[in-house]
Formats: structure tokens, sequence, C-alpha cells
């Protein structure tokens, strides 16, 4: 098991945001990963806990044979772009961009005079010169839903092995992950059962690589959970 803590690494950003980057895959960034971050796993190549700053945007730029998920934790932002241009995510919107061959250009603007949070994730495609997509979901109060992955024989996220979930668990709930995972706690805190009566405390911002992951939330907490599954 190995444990990243948020705020022991650089914090960064540009334009209108403040972000610390916790996975930089070296499929992506080669030598320009910073230290203490982690690989990732399969094709999850990317996480960054962003804050926008007060009336902050990204400013419009492009991405191309990229899937962008969007999670909302704090606050709202509006949509601009060549997908979907004028949606409006808030706390607990999830926003999914395929940028496909064709690609897609976006700003995601903090409309508001006051800071928000959201977690941006990114995983390369498992086909080069896939179509376009967007999709928006919302989570729900103590439930784990999928996000991004799973079999070509279902259409409610964008089939691939590389799996994105997200669970919002009560104070006292466990969640379990079997086999290699990486979890990310948005908000909340708990213990890790980590073998032999021992346990291992995550709160938020910490960023979690282990095989079996055995949660039990001490408050009302937020998860992202990323493992590889079948196509």
């Amino acid at each position: 098991m190995s444990i990243i803590r948020r705020n022991s690494l650089r914090r960064g950003g540009f334009a209108g945001l403040r972000e610390t980057r916790l996975v930089m895959s070296p499929r992506i960034f080669r030598g320009h990963r910073e230290s203490g971050t982690s690989p990732g796993i399969g094709r999850f190549v990317y996480l960054a806990d962003a804050r926008f700053m007060p009336l902050g945007e990204t400013r419009m730029h492009p991405h191309k044979e990229i899937d962008v998920i969007s999670i909302m934790v704090e606050g709202r932002i509006r949509h601009e772009g060549s997908l979907h241009h004028g949606q409006e995510l808030h706390t607990d919107n999830v926003q999914v961009q395929r940028a496909g061959s064709e690609g897609f250009t976006h700003n995601e603007i903090n409309p508001d005079d006051f800071k928000n949070r959201m977690i941006q994730l990114w995983v390369l495609p498992e086909t080069p010169g896939e179509a376009a997509v967007y999709q928006i979901f919302e989570s729900r109060p103590d439930e784990r839903q999928r996000i991004y992955g799973g079999s070509a024989e279902q259409d409610k996220t964008i089939p691939a092995r590389t799996i994105i979930e997200i669970a919002q668990v009560s104070a006292g709930d466990k969640l379990a992950q079997a086999g290699k995972s990486i979890v990310y706690m948005t908000t909340g805190a708990g213990s890790l059962a980590a073998g032999s009566n021992d346990s291992q405390t995550i709160r938020e911002g910490d960023l979690v690589a282990t095989t079996d992951f055995d949660f039990t939330a001490s408050g009302d907490s937020k998860l992202i959970i990323v493992y590889e599954g079948e196509l």
C-alpha cells in the first residue's frame, strides 16, 4: 500500500485555477512528471485537485485523443466549448468528455465570486480514432456509481477497461474493492485495513494505491475509485 498526501506535493496551476497534481503518468508526461506523484494504473494517466479562483477560468484550450473526466466537489462551473456549450455543473455533477480523433476545445469557468473545487482525471482511450462524446452524471447519496468504463455491450458509460466509480459513504459504513486500485478521497476520513489487525488512517486529499482496498468511514466521505476491469 502507498499513500500520497496532497498537501505534501507542490501546488501549481495556470490561468484562473490553482491545482495539485497527484497522478502524472510517464506515458504522457515523460521527463516532466513531478516528484512524488503516482504513475496511475492502466490507461488512467492524470489526476489533479483544483480550486478555481473567484470568477476564474481555464481559458479555451484543446484536447485530442484523451478522455477528460471532471468531478465537481464544491460550487459550480459553467462549461464552454465545442461539446455541449453552455452546460453548467454543480456540486456532485460529473462531466465526461471524449476528445477522440476530432478533438474538442473547452473553457471551464467559475461564475461565482468565491472559490470552487473540481477533480479532473484523464484516461487514454483504448482505440484511437473514436468519435467525440459528452456525458453528464450526478452522484447520489450512499451509492457507488460508475461514471467511466465497462463493457462495450453497455451504453451508460464510455466503454473501457479502466473503470472509474464515485462513492458516497456514510459514517460507519464500509467500502471495498478487490484487486489493484487507486482511490482518491475527496472529502471525509476513515481507516484502511492493512492486515494483522493494523489499520491506516486516510482523509480528504489522500491518494491510495493498494491491493484489496478495505475502507471504513469515520465520517461521511466521498471517494473516487479507479481500477482495471474487462472490456
